[in-house]
C-alpha cells in the first residue's frame, strides 16, 4: 500500500501527509510523516469522524455515515474520507493545494484499495 500513498502524495503537490487509520484512531499504514505524528493524527480523526456520523445522522435521509471531510485552518487543510469499511484515508496539504485534485486522487485511490483498506471490528481489544 506504501506505494499507492506515495503516488497520491506526489500526484498533488503540496500535499503534506497520507495516513490510513482504523475507525477506532488506530494507525494502518503512512507516507511522508513520522510514526509519533501518524499516530496523533489517526487518534483525532477517530473523533472528527465519530462527530461527523453525529451529524451525517441529523439528515432525514442519510445512513449517518461519513464520506468525506474537509477542514481549512490557517496555513492548510485537512481532509479525511471513509475508505471501506471501519477504514479512513487522511490527508494533511498546505494552503496552495487544489483541492478539486486532491478529492478526486482521493476517490480514486480509495476506490483502487478500498477492498484492502477493510478494517474488522475489535472486541475486547481483538480482532474480531
Amino acid at each position: 500500500m506504501d506505494w499507492m500513498l506515495k503516488d497520491l502524495a506526489e500526484s498533488v503537490p503540496q500535499t503534506r501527509h497520507v495516513v490510513v487509520l482504523s475507525a477506532d484512531g488506530l494507525r494502518m499504514a503512512q507516507y511522508d510523516t513520522d510514526t509519533e505524528a501518524a499516530d496523533r493524527l489517526a487518534a483525532a480523526c477517530a473523533g472528527l469522524q465519530s462527530l461527523a456520523s453525529a451529524v451525517a445522522a441529523e439528515f432525514p435521509h442519510s445512513d449517518g455515515r461519513m464520506r468525506m471531510v474537509v477542514i481549512e485552518v490557517s496555513g492548510g487543510f485537512f481532509y479525511l474520507m471513509a475508505a471501506g469499511a471501519g477504514a479512513y484515508l487522511a490527508v494533511l496539504a498546505d494552503e496552495g493545494v487544489d483541492a478539486g485534485l486532491m478529492g478526486q486522487r482521493m476517490r480514486d485511490l480509495v476506490a483502487r484499495i478500498g477492498a484492502h483498506l477493510n478494517s474488522p471490528p475489535r472486541h475486547d481489544g481483538q480482532v474480531t
